[in-house]
């Protein structure tokens, strides 16, 4: 055995390492290297055979290997010598030989490299004789009946044992097969029967939860209604003189359900006041929120979590599910990676193990507060609308005192998410076509609205886009209608830095620090019956008397599309917004900016650094995510509400499902408002009256009083360069004339006011209107 086994290896070695340009039978060479694996012997061996069998040859090592193998098997039974079994063995191999190769010639192609024929030199002699006397169909017949014939004697080859062992492999994968589909049929079964018994049980739940809630909200209510009609007879009663009507008292609460009757009460009185001027519309507007559909199960959430292990242990990287936090929209499985891993190996694997669970996206939490783990949120397969009405019923906004509070939808753990835009001061919010920013920023006006009266907190709104602010035309709490036309957008808030630094000459005259401060002491004055004047009035005579102060509001200046706005009005906006970022916080005056394009050109370094909290709904790249955020993570949103809202003062955004706010709402919301009150608007504010001491008046430069305007004695010579070279360049009228910048900037601007000019483009150019001088 061990002797075949060795001759079997090295027949290998020569046939398969066979090089023409070794020495052999057929030819010689000179070549001092010999290629072939077994040396010079075996090359020369290969070349015969080669020459003899063609690629037949590689027969022979094959028939010692299956030699080998019977061999190994009869190795406990005695050797004896059997001459005719040797002698029908060997008949067996020539026949097995000699049909091969004859076969191996007549459908073979000639081979290069070999000394001869596909089939040698014995196949090419007798494939001839074969095709001459039996054609080629006839001695291929022939042929591979030798050939079975000459397999059969040689190997001891049983043909029943291998159609018997082929069926049986056969009908053994078959048998697997059929067993794995039904063993996978009758888990799908089950898994469906625990799914129905669940969302049975869950549904039994939420209707008599359901039902008990509606019995002891309008339990709530009906007592709120007899209490109100009580006092409201007392009223009527005390003032006609006349007895009040005797009204059934409500039941005396149950003790144990005295500490939620406060909650109750109050909202029950904002659904059930009436329609008085000054007060605030009811919740019952919005659309009431629909039936919690039923969460994951424990097992569902079990099976999602060994999934996440699994899928990140085919990237090679080793984690645990330590705890998994399911929500409306997104389920977070917080993992602990193993000692070594980096987080930013699972961070780069976020669009890889979307793919790999089959969902939209996956976004990864690098760091959590507070714990050591790494946050992977994977969006639910249903996915539950978060009402607008859910937010505002919560505890956390009805205890919310601030009048410019915000409510801005849920947590991944279905908890309302409550800001004040008082404390950030400042709101910048970006997100793609689609992305609900829209919804998202009349979700934040309604809930001004129903926070405050428009002695509380008054609006600026500038809708570049005409489409989605306008709807709110006519309202009671705007200062000026509802701004379309971008140069009056300038000159809005133009009027909000003059109001800021008028208002922070009343707080410097009265002592006090921010806008609380000085409500709070014009109210103690009014109430102690001393109420205070105005400070900064200018009397022009002497029967002139200051104006008595009043309680400022909060204005919150809206922006829909600022790109837009700093499209048309150029740099000037920018440096507004940015006055108004750095200092209004204590005037009370706060920004809201919104875009749909969040790049470096829209949100500037300066608008960036003076506005820290921001707010990114779904961006289509991760440039855009780390524009609005200084980081990524915007882009691996889900859209519709999605956000990403990253309070001031920290560097960690938090996830926020915003709240879903339909057009009907908002205009029953609208319209209830117009019912209640007519606006105030102030004309200046779109008219452009600029007021002392807001920046923007009309001081003297270089060169002093007048000097760069027509009365310039350059100026003709100014006007005849531009004309004559069609350049209306202040750096070139600069070095022409060998004048100052700010000269030269002022005759540029006193061109453009004449119509010599055009007013800048976007690119910072300027065109030349007037025609060239002429020749003498």
């Amino acid at each position: 055995m061990i002797a075949l086994g060795a001759l079997c290896a090295c027949l290998w070695m020569a046939l398969l390492t066979y090089d023409p340009a070794d020495p052999g039978w057929t030819h010689t060479s000179n070549v001092q290297q010999v290629q072939n694996a077994a040396g010079r012997a075996g090359a020369w061996f290969a070349d015969v055979l080669f020459m003899v069998l063609g690629y037949f040859a590689y027969l022979f090592p094959l028939l010692l290997a299956i030699k080998t193998w019977q061999v190994f098997r009869a190795r406990h039974q005695p050797w004896t010598w059997n001459g005719w079994l040797f002698s029908w063995r060997l008949i067996g191999l020539v026949f097995l030989v000699l049909s091969g190769s004859a076969l191996a010639y007549i459908h073979f192609q000639f081979a290069n490299n070999l000394p001869a024929s596909a089939g040698g030199a014995l196949g090419e002699s007798l494939g001839q004789l074969a095709e001459s006397a039996l054609n080629v169909q006839g001695s291929t017949l022939l042929l591979l009946a030798f050939f079975l014939f000459g397999l059969t004697v040689f190997t001891d080859l049983s043909w029943f044992k291998v159609m018997d062992l082929t069926g049986k492999i056969t009908l053994d994968l078959v048998e697997l097969i059929q067993s794995f589909f039904e063993r996978w049929w009758a888990a799908r079964n089950e898994r469906k029967q625990v799914v129905a018994q669940l969302r049975h049980a869950d549904e039994v739940v939420n209707d008599v939860a359901g039902s008990l809630s509606d019995r002891r909200e309008r339990a709530r209510v009906k007592e709120r209604l007899l209490e109100r009609e009580e006092s409201l007879n007392k009223h009527m009663s005390e003032r006609d003189k006349r007895p009040a009507p005797v009204i059934a008292p409500a039941a005396p609460p149950k003790p144990v359900e005295q500490s939620k009757r406060v909650l109750k009460e109050k909202q029950a009185n904002l659904f059930v006041d009436p329609l008085i001027e000054g007060s605030l519309p009811p919740l019952s507007l919005l659309d009431v929120a629909e039936k919690q559909q039923k969460q994951y199960s424990p097992e569902s959430l079990e099976a999602m979590s060994r999934l996440l292990e699994i899928k990140l242990k085919e990237f090679g990287v080793e984690v645990i599910v330590e705890s998994v936090h399911p929500g409306p929209v997104i389920t977070r499985f917080e993992i602990q990676p193993a000692a070594g891993v980096k987080v930013s190996r699972i961070s780069n694997l976020a669009k890889d193990l979307a793919r790999s669970l089959a969902v939209i996206s996956v976004r990864v939490v690098e760091v959590i507060p507070g714990k050591t783990t790494v946050g992977i949120e994977i969006p639910n397969e249903d996915r539950q609308i978060v009402r607008f009405s859910e937010v505002l019923s919560s505890a956390p906004y009805d205890d919310a005192k601030s009048p410019v509070t915000i409510a801005l939808g849920h947590d991944i753990g279905g908890k309302p998410v409550i800001a004040d835009l008082a404390k950030m001061p400042h709101l910048l919010v970006a997100g793609t076509t689609g992305s609900g920013k829209s919804v998202g920023v009349n979700a934040m006006i309604l809930s001004i609205l129903f926070k405050s009266t428009p002695d509380d907190a008054r609006l600026i709104m500038i809708d570049p886009k005409m489409l989605e602010l306008s709807i709110y035309e006519g309202i009671p709490h705007l200062l000026c209608p509802v701004v379309t036309d971008m140069k009056e957008a300038a000159n809005a808030l133009r009027w909000s830095v003059a109001e800021m630094e008028r208002r922070y000459k009343l707080m410097a005259a009265m002592g006090v620090r921010n806008l609380a401060g000085f409500n709070r002491k014009v109210k103690e004055a009014e109430e102690a019956g001393t109420p205070l004047t105005d400070p900064l009035y200018r009397r022009e005579s002497m029967e002139d008397e200051a104006p008595l102060l009043k309680k400022l509001p909060t204005i919150v200046v809206i922006v829909d599309e600022f790109a837009d706005m700093m499209m048309i009005v150029g740099k000037k906006v920018e440096e507004l917004i940015a006055r108004i970022a750095q200092k209004a916080r204590a005037a009370g005056i706060h920004l809201i900016l919104a875009t749909q394009r969040p790049s470096v050109d829209v949100i500037t370094g300066l608008i960036k650094a003076n506005i820290p909290t921001r707010m990114a709904f779904q961006v289509s790249s991760k440039i855009d995510s780390r524009t609005i955020l200084d980081q990524g993570g915007a882009e691996q949103l889900l859209g519709h509400g999605d956000m990403l809202y990253l309070p001031p003062g920290t560097g960690l955004p938090i996830r926020v499902h915003g709240a879903f706010v339909s057009d009907e709402e908002v205009h029953r919301v609208v319209e209830a408002w117009k019912a209640r009150g007519a606006p105030d608007y102030i004309e200046d504010i779109l008219a452009g009256v600029e007021e002392s001491g807001s920046g923007f008046d009309g001081g003297s430069g270089e060169g002093g009083s007048g000097e760069g305007s027509e009365e310039d004695p350059l100026y003709d010579e100014a006007v005849r360069f531009v004309t004559e070279s069609r350049r209306a360049s202040i750096s070139a009228v600069q070095r022409k004339l060998k004048i100052g910048y700010n000269r030269a900037a002022r005759m540029i601007e006193a061109m453009e006011m004449a119509g010599v000019v055009t007013s800048m483009n976007t690119n910072g150019s300027r065109d030349v209107l007037a025609p060239p001088p002429l020749r003498d």
